[in-house]
């Protein structure tokens, strides 16, 4: 007997994530690095480097809520695995860094927590099953958002294919100047920090479909998916707006980085939004669990 929520979820969210890092891998082993951002190796070297980072920032972030999807699958003994696959997943902060996106040996301490990630996530597929959660209340808003996420993101998209988006509608090749001096193209090629927020929304999104029993682990899941899609969506306008209307001149308003946690006013946004979402998404799951019951 199946027992606590299946994995359908999970594993599209682990295809996403690898088909993203697959992406990157290819193109960053034949991208010339200064056209790119923050890299430094070439050839096969640049593209496994950049896919390890990408692994650690921010799949080992994903991979902590798909721990915690995974144990509600499984016995309580589980988080014996669960925990340090938890803590080696939050180590990103001490080896990731936006200056420098040259993999090292430290990198491995993350890569080690999204493995095991996976091997939870396997074991869950086995005792619940692989199909998806049946049909949630706001599945119609989450269809519409995911649609304006994609549309928004198809510069970033092509960028990791290694191209512009074509047309005028996108600013890509355009150059723009950075605020160290130099000259690059305004949407440059290779990965984007928008694209890595528009994924979290879409992991987000995705996993919150996911129907928790247990109360403790229902609110603590559902609070990391509202902190993850604040933290994604905050990120994704910022780098849009950056590129689409600040270096197109249609406004000298920026919006600042919300990469990394600070004091500025940007962050009491995405800590708003962060509890919007999750009240939201508790709510949507309580309801289900009710009528399920």
């Amino acid at each position: 007997m199946a027992r606590g929520p299946s994995q359908g979820e999970a594993l599209a969210t682990w295809a996403l994530w690898v088909l993203t890092t697959a992406v990157v891998l290819v193109a960053y082993s034949r991208l010339d690095p200064a056209e790119t951002y923050h890299v430094s190796r070439e050839g096969r070297a640049g593209g496994l480097s950049r896919s390890v980072t990408l692994v650690n920032f921010p799949i080992a972030l994903v991979a902590i809520a798909l721990v915690l999807v995974a144990v509600a699958a499984l016995p309580p003994r589980a988080w014996w695995a669960a925990a340090p696959a938890i803590a080696l997943c939050a180590t990103v902060p001490l080896f990731v860094h936006q200056s420098n996106l040259d993999a090292h040996w430290g990198n491995a301490v993350p890569a080690l927590g999204v493995v095991a990630a996976a091997v939870l996530t396997l074991a869950a597929t086995r005792q619940s099953g692989a199909a998806f959660a049946p049909r949630r209340p706001w599945d119609v808003g989450r269809l519409v958002l995911a649609t304006a996420v994609l549309l928004l993101s198809l510069p970033w998209i092509t960028a990791d294919l290694g191209f512009h988006f074509p047309g005028d509608l996108f600013m890509g090749e355009e150059l723009g100047r950075e605020k160290d001096g130099t000259l690059i193209a305004a949407v440059h090629l290779g990965h984007h920090h928008g694209l890595d927020g528009a994924l979290l929304v879409l992991t987000a999104l995705l996993l919150s479909r996911v129907s928790i029993d247990g109360r403790v682990l229902r609110v603590v899941l559902f609070s990391y998916l509202g902190a993850m899609f604040a933290y994604g969506a905050v990120n994704c306008v910022q780098d849009a707006w950056n590129e689409q209307l600040v270096k197109r001149g249609w406004t000298d308003a920026s919006i600042p980085s919300a990469i990394l946690p600070s004091a500025k006013p940007i962050w009491l946004v995405v800590v708003a939004l962060a509890v919007v979402t999750a009240i939201v998404l508790l709510r949507e799951n309580k309801r289900t669990s009710y009528s399920a019951a």
